[in-house]
Formats: C-alpha cells, structure tokens, sequence
C-alpha cells in the first residue's frame, strides 16, 4: 500500500517483494534468523548498515544488515527483523514500516535461515549503537552502490566469488553483499557493472 507523499519507489518495490509473513515458516535444520534492510524515504534514499563488533563469535568485523535470530517472542520475521534493529542500532519499530521480504536465504556459517525484510523509515530520527554487537553504523546513499566503479567481485581465499563493494577503506561482501545486491536489482536501481573485476576480500573483512 502507497502512503501520501512517499516517493514512487517504495510502491514500485513493495510490488516486486513478498508479502510480509504472518507468521514463521518452519526452518528445517537451521536457526530462525532476519535481518532489515532499511531504507530512508527520500527520493534518493540511503541504506542502514552496520559494522559488527570486533569480537563476536561470527562475521567479527564485517558489514552487515541489522538483524539476528528469532527469539520466542517474535511472531513473525518482521518482529525479530525491528526487535533486533531496536537491539542494535537504537530505532525503535514504531518508526520502520516494513513494505514486504526477499526470499530466505542459508547462512550456512552460522546455521541460519534468514528472511530479508524491506522496510522504510523517515531517515530523521537519532539512531546510535548498542556498544557490544555494532561499533559503528554506516548509511550509504543507494546512488553510491548502484554506481559502478564501487561494485566489484570479492573472492574468498578458500574459494568462491560474490558480489561485493569497496567504498573508500570500507568493504561490503559475502551474505550481505549477495542481499544488497538482490536488493537493487529487485527495485530497479542496479546499473552495469565489470563482473570480472575480482579483488581478494581483505584481512580485515574476512574473519569467519
């Protein structure tokens, strides 16, 4: 549903996503997870990222969506995608309003199977990081990864290629990177890019 005043994106988007879920889907073997792609609500929006704390048990150091896994109060991805948003970044849900979800995806380094959900929010509201899983929160403009000459392919020394970003000494890849890529194809943003500008992922955005 279009809101008043919204920019057209965000009708055009919600119209090429899922429905949101009412409720959770059984995940099988793996752990119920879900992470927010938030977008500000402009007419040249930014995406919320966030750069996990150095010390967690997985993906320390690296770019990443807002999100975590379900807890048992958490009815819905939605709910587990704003609760942790709220837990991480200080954005309570009463100011997100999600517009629909991308397919789940296997996060098979940690067993999760998370859904992906859209949603938008007005960008004004003070936003800060909970100090223990997020030292710092990154807000690209989607004009900036949408542009070529940020986008690359990152490969894994183990082995393995993905889409991937490297903006100024930052370095967005791996899950994330294959989400927000999906993300701009998905709202028709994505512009041409040289897929075969492969770079290794830096030491730095590589601890498991």
């Amino acid at each position: 549903m279009s809101h008043a005043g919204e920019p057209t994106w965000v009708a055009q988007l919600a119209q090429r996503l899922e429905p949101l879920s009412t409720a959770w889907e059984p995940s099988g073997a793996g752990q119920a997870a879900a992470v927010l792609a938030l977008l500000s609500l402009a007419d040249a929006p930014d995406l919320v990222l966030t750069m996990r704390a150095a010390d967690l048990a997985h993906h320390a150091g690296q770019i990443s969506l807002p999100g975590g896994r379900r807890e048992p109060g958490d009815r819905a991805p939605s709910d587990t995608a704003l609760r942790e948003t709220y837990e991480e970044i200080d954005l309570p849900p009463a100011q997100v309003r999600p517009i629909g979800q991308m397919c789940p995806r296997e996060l098979a380094v940690s067993a999760n199977l998370v859904v992906p959900v859209v949603g938008v929010w007005s960008g004004q509201e003070a936003i800060a990081v909970d100090g223990h899983e997020v030292e710092s929160i990154i807000r690209w403009p989607v004009s900036l990864l949408a542009a070529p000459g940020h986008r690359l392919m990152a490969h894994h020394p183990i082995g393995g290629h993905g889409p991937a970003w490297q903006i100024d000494d930052l370095f967005l890849w791996g899950f994330t990177g294959y989400l927000v890529d999906a993300l701009l194809r998905l709202a028709g943003w994505e512009q041409d890019w040289d897929k075969d500008h492969i770079v290794e992922v830096p030491a730095r955005f590589r601890k498991p």
